[in-house]
Protein backbone atom coordinates (compact mmCIF):
# COMPACT_ATOMS: atom_id res chain seq x y z
CA UNK A 1 0.00 0.00 0.00
CA UNK A 2 2.57 2.30 0.56
CA UNK A 3 4.95 1.41 -2.48
CA UNK A 4 1.32 2.58 -3.92
CA UNK A 5 1.22 5.47 -2.80
CA UNK A 6 4.88 6.69 -3.88
CA UNK A 7 3.68 5.70 -7.25
CA UNK A 8 0.47 7.68 -7.12
CA UNK A 9 2.05 10.37 -5.42
CA UNK A 10 5.44 10.36 -8.16
CA UNK A 11 2.81 10.44 -10.89
CA UNK A 12 0.47 13.43 -9.72
CA UNK A 13 4.12 15.30 -9.45
CA UNK A 14 5.49 14.68 -13.13
CA UNK A 15 1.96 15.55 -14.27
CA UNK A 16 2.30 18.85 -12.62
CA UNK A 17 5.45 19.75 -13.55
CA UNK A 18 4.42 18.71 -17.27
CA UNK A 19 1.53 21.07 -16.81
CA UNK A 20 3.57 23.89 -15.99
CA UNK A 21 6.33 23.60 -18.52
CA UNK A 22 3.81 23.70 -21.44
CA UNK A 23 2.58 27.35 -20.50
CA UNK A 24 -0.35 28.73 -21.96
CA UNK A 25 -1.90 27.10 -25.17
CA UNK A 26 -1.23 28.30 -28.30
CA UNK A 27 2.67 27.45 -28.31
CA UNK A 28 3.83 28.27 -24.80
CA UNK A 29 3.69 31.92 -26.11
CA UNK A 30 1.99 35.05 -23.78
CA UNK A 31 -1.00 35.87 -24.22
CA UNK A 32 -1.33 39.73 -25.37
CA UNK A 33 -2.60 42.14 -22.65
CA UNK A 34 -5.33 43.01 -24.89
CA UNK A 35 -6.98 41.30 -27.85
CA UNK A 36 -6.12 43.82 -29.81
CA UNK A 37 -2.27 44.16 -29.42
CA UNK A 38 -1.58 40.73 -30.96
CA UNK A 39 -0.79 42.35 -34.32
CA UNK A 40 0.13 45.91 -34.36
CA UNK A 41 1.83 48.16 -37.21
CA UNK A 42 5.16 47.70 -37.76
CA UNK A 43 7.74 49.09 -40.16
CA UNK A 44 10.73 47.58 -42.43
CA UNK A 45 13.76 49.88 -43.02
CA UNK A 46 14.75 50.15 -46.62
CA UNK A 47 17.48 51.95 -49.05
CA UNK A 48 16.68 53.60 -52.42
CA UNK A 49 19.95 53.99 -54.02
CA UNK A 50 21.15 55.41 -57.66
CA UNK A 51 24.77 55.66 -59.29
CA UNK A 52 25.79 58.35 -61.81
CA UNK A 53 28.72 57.43 -63.54
CA UNK A 54 31.19 60.20 -63.28
CA UNK A 55 31.53 62.72 -66.17
CA UNK A 56 34.46 65.57 -66.43
CA UNK A 57 31.51 67.75 -68.19
CA UNK A 58 28.71 67.36 -65.53
CA UNK A 59 26.15 65.70 -65.32
CA UNK A 60 24.56 64.31 -68.47
CA UNK A 61 20.36 64.73 -69.27
CA UNK A 62 19.61 61.22 -68.14
CA UNK A 63 21.05 61.60 -64.99
CA UNK A 64 19.47 65.37 -64.00
CA UNK A 65 16.02 63.12 -64.76
CA UNK A 66 16.81 60.85 -62.27
CA UNK A 67 17.83 63.29 -60.03
CA UNK A 68 15.02 64.69 -60.51
CA UNK A 69 12.73 61.77 -60.05
CA UNK A 70 14.47 60.80 -56.94
CA UNK A 71 13.73 64.37 -55.32
CA UNK A 72 10.50 63.87 -55.83
CA UNK A 73 10.31 60.66 -54.46
CA UNK A 74 12.63 61.97 -51.54
CA UNK A 75 10.48 64.98 -50.53
CA UNK A 76 6.32 62.82 -50.69
CA UNK A 77 8.56 59.79 -48.13
CA UNK A 78 9.93 63.03 -45.72
CA UNK A 79 13.11 61.06 -45.07
CA UNK A 80 15.73 62.62 -42.74
CA UNK A 81 18.44 62.78 -44.94
CA UNK A 82 19.73 62.60 -48.53
CA UNK A 83 23.54 61.65 -48.93
CA UNK A 84 25.76 61.95 -52.11
CA UNK A 85 28.76 59.22 -51.50
CA UNK A 86 31.66 59.83 -53.72
CA UNK A 87 34.41 57.08 -54.34
CA UNK A 88 37.45 57.42 -52.28
CA UNK A 89 41.01 57.84 -53.62
CA UNK A 90 41.14 61.41 -53.94
CA UNK A 91 40.26 61.98 -57.46
CA UNK A 92 39.41 65.38 -58.36
CA UNK A 93 37.21 64.75 -61.74
CA UNK A 94 34.99 62.36 -59.04
CA UNK A 95 35.40 64.88 -55.82
CA UNK A 96 33.55 67.97 -58.28
CA UNK A 97 31.49 65.39 -60.22
CA UNK A 98 29.68 64.95 -56.52
CA UNK A 99 29.51 68.75 -55.36
CA UNK A 100 27.77 69.52 -58.78
CA UNK A 101 25.64 66.55 -57.98
CA UNK A 102 24.79 68.37 -54.66
CA UNK A 103 24.27 71.36 -56.10
CA UNK A 104 21.55 69.74 -58.58
CA UNK A 105 19.58 68.59 -55.66
CA UNK A 106 19.52 71.44 -53.95
CA UNK A 107 18.92 73.27 -56.93
CA UNK A 108 16.15 71.12 -57.42
CA UNK A 109 14.31 71.63 -54.44
CA UNK A 110 15.98 69.63 -51.94
CA UNK A 111 16.57 71.10 -48.73
CA UNK A 112 20.47 71.61 -48.19
CA UNK A 113 20.49 71.07 -44.72
CA UNK A 114 19.47 67.21 -44.95
CA UNK A 115 22.60 66.87 -47.93
CA UNK A 116 25.07 65.44 -46.90
CA UNK A 117 28.34 64.67 -48.98
CA UNK A 118 30.48 61.72 -47.52
CA UNK A 119 33.24 58.96 -49.31
CA UNK A 120 33.34 55.18 -49.33
CA UNK A 121 35.78 52.46 -49.86
CA UNK A 122 35.52 52.17 -53.58
CA UNK A 123 37.67 49.87 -55.89
CA UNK A 124 38.09 52.44 -58.24
CA UNK A 125 38.86 55.82 -57.45
CA UNK A 126 36.47 57.16 -60.87
CA UNK A 127 33.67 54.71 -59.37
CA UNK A 128 30.42 55.99 -59.58
CA UNK A 129 28.94 58.47 -57.27
CA UNK A 130 26.41 56.76 -55.04
CA UNK A 131 22.78 59.27 -53.92
CA UNK A 132 20.38 57.14 -51.70
CA UNK A 133 18.05 57.81 -48.80
CA UNK A 134 16.80 55.74 -46.44
CA UNK A 135 13.21 54.32 -46.66
CA UNK A 136 10.52 52.91 -44.49
CA UNK A 137 7.70 50.11 -45.47
CA UNK A 138 4.82 49.35 -44.12
CA UNK A 139 5.31 45.75 -42.41
CA UNK A 140 2.56 43.70 -43.75
CA UNK A 141 1.29 40.08 -41.19
CA UNK A 142 0.87 36.79 -43.04
CA UNK A 143 -2.66 36.09 -41.78
CA UNK A 144 -4.17 32.17 -41.64
CA UNK A 145 -0.47 30.70 -40.52
CA UNK A 146 -1.64 29.27 -37.50
CA UNK A 147 -4.87 28.47 -36.42
CA UNK A 148 -6.55 27.18 -33.50
CA UNK A 149 -10.00 26.05 -33.01
CA UNK A 150 -12.30 28.69 -32.91
CA UNK A 151 -14.92 26.57 -30.72
CA UNK A 152 -12.62 26.53 -27.53
CA UNK A 153 -14.45 29.51 -25.79
CA UNK A 154 -14.09 28.31 -22.18
CA UNK A 155 -10.83 30.41 -21.58
CA UNK A 156 -12.74 33.88 -23.05
CA UNK A 157 -9.62 34.52 -25.44
CA UNK A 158 -9.30 35.77 -28.85
CA UNK A 159 -8.28 33.63 -31.48
CA UNK A 160 -4.83 33.21 -33.18
CA UNK A 161 -5.56 35.29 -35.94
CA UNK A 162 -7.85 38.15 -34.10
CA UNK A 163 -6.81 41.53 -35.25
CA UNK A 164 -4.59 40.42 -37.93
CA UNK A 165 -6.62 41.50 -41.34
CA UNK A 166 -7.27 44.74 -40.14
CA UNK A 167 -3.80 45.26 -39.44
CA UNK A 168 -2.66 44.13 -42.56
CA UNK A 169 -5.53 46.09 -44.47
CA UNK A 170 -3.65 49.51 -42.72
CA UNK A 171 -0.18 48.64 -43.78
CA UNK A 172 -1.11 48.37 -47.23
CA UNK A 173 -3.27 51.28 -47.51
CA UNK A 174 -1.09 53.73 -45.75
CA UNK A 175 0.64 56.12 -48.49
CA UNK A 176 3.67 56.88 -46.08
CA UNK A 177 4.92 54.94 -43.90
CA UNK A 178 6.50 57.06 -41.69
CA UNK A 179 3.47 57.88 -40.20
CA UNK A 180 3.33 54.43 -38.32
CA UNK A 181 5.84 55.94 -36.71
CA UNK A 182 5.69 59.17 -35.70
CA UNK A 183 2.51 61.52 -36.48
CA UNK A 184 3.56 64.46 -38.98
CA UNK A 185 3.76 68.01 -38.01
CA UNK A 186 1.03 70.14 -37.03
CA UNK A 187 0.33 73.29 -39.30
CA UNK A 188 -0.23 76.96 -37.66
CA UNK A 189 -3.26 77.78 -37.38
CA UNK A 190 -5.82 80.69 -38.50
CA UNK A 191 -5.25 83.34 -35.78
CA UNK A 192 -7.05 85.98 -38.19
CA UNK A 193 -10.28 83.66 -38.80
CA UNK A 194 -10.09 83.16 -34.54
CA UNK A 195 -10.07 87.08 -33.69
CA UNK A 196 -13.25 87.08 -36.35
CA UNK A 197 -15.06 84.51 -34.63
CA UNK A 198 -14.10 85.36 -30.92
CA UNK A 199 -15.09 89.21 -32.02
CA UNK A 200 -18.50 88.15 -32.99
CA UNK A 201 -19.05 85.67 -30.21
CA UNK A 202 -18.28 88.63 -27.52
CA UNK A 203 -20.78 90.86 -29.15
CA UNK A 204 -23.52 87.82 -28.87
CA UNK A 205 -23.27 87.26 -32.90
CA UNK A 206 -23.31 84.65 -34.97
CA UNK A 207 -20.21 83.27 -35.28
CA UNK A 208 -21.08 80.87 -38.58
CA UNK A 209 -20.14 82.17 -41.70
CA UNK A 210 -23.14 83.85 -44.08
CA UNK A 211 -24.83 80.45 -46.25
CA UNK A 212 -25.32 81.28 -49.57
CA UNK A 213 -29.05 80.40 -51.13
CA UNK A 214 -27.82 78.77 -54.01
CA UNK A 215 -31.30 77.82 -55.24
CA UNK A 216 -32.54 81.27 -54.56
CA UNK A 217 -29.47 82.68 -56.38
CA UNK A 218 -29.57 80.26 -59.26
CA UNK A 219 -25.88 78.81 -58.23
CA UNK A 220 -26.78 75.45 -59.48
CA UNK A 221 -23.45 73.28 -60.73
CA UNK A 222 -24.02 72.53 -64.48
CA UNK A 223 -22.94 69.05 -65.70
CA UNK A 224 -20.23 68.80 -68.00
CA UNK A 225 -21.68 66.24 -71.29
Amino acid sequence: MKHALQVIAALAATALVSGCASGPAGGGALPPLTPTSRFSLQVEPGLERIALAVHENGLSGNQQSALADMIDRFLIEGAPVLRVEAPSGNDPVAGEFAWRVRGALEARGAPGHRIQVVAYNAPDPRAPVLVSYETLRAAVPQCGTHWTSVTRTNANEPTANFGCAVTANLAAQIANPRDIVQPRGMTPGDAGRRTVVFDHYRKGEATAAPQEDLVANRRVSQAVD
